[in-house]
């Protein structure tokens, strides 16, 4: 650790002990878990009627402390005016909001999501830390899975 993390560390209080979700939009719930857990393999965690809004949730199996929350833009987070702009950025891949996943074999993965129909946008690629590549999901965020160097 270098000295400027450890003085960081030592200067804060620490208030938080996890990451347990995380967001991205999608502009279809049941699309999403057609992809998500249907082809990606990961698992529902949470699909809750909220009435104001639908809380779908998906996590790896077996990890449900870290949960991906799959939200459809609108009320009450927005107004149907931003929600129609934030519905076009993320058709256009622009909303920002990726993903990484890990596997324990690349090239496995990529070749079982292509014969389930995945579109890629990378096919795996050696890099330093490891070999990686990159799709969309149906409605234009950015998912990336990578197999960790040993």
């Amino acid at each position: 650790m270098d000295k400027f993390s450890s003085r960081l560390i030592a200067s804060v209080n620490v208030m938080f002990n996890a990451i347990t979700q995380s967001q991205i939009y999608v502009l279809d719930q049941d699309e999403a878990i057609d992809f998500y857990v249907g082809k990606l393999g990961l698992e529902i965690t949470a699909d809750l009627d909220m009435g104001f809004m639908r809380w779908l949730t998906v996590a790896v199996p077996h990890h449900p402390e870290r949960q991906i929350l799959l939200e459809k833009p609108g009320a009450p987070a927005m107004s149907e005016e931003t929600a129609e702009q934030v519905r076009e950025l993320v058709t256009k891949g622009a909303m920002g909001g990726w993903l990484i996943l890990t596997t324990d074999d690349c090239r496995k993965t990529y070749e079982t999501l292509l014969a389930k129909g995945v579109e890629f946008t990378e096919e795996p690629t050696e890099r330093p830390y490891g070999i990686d590549c990159g799709l969309r999901d149906p409605f234009g965020n950015r998912i990336r899975f990578t197999q960790p160097k040993a």
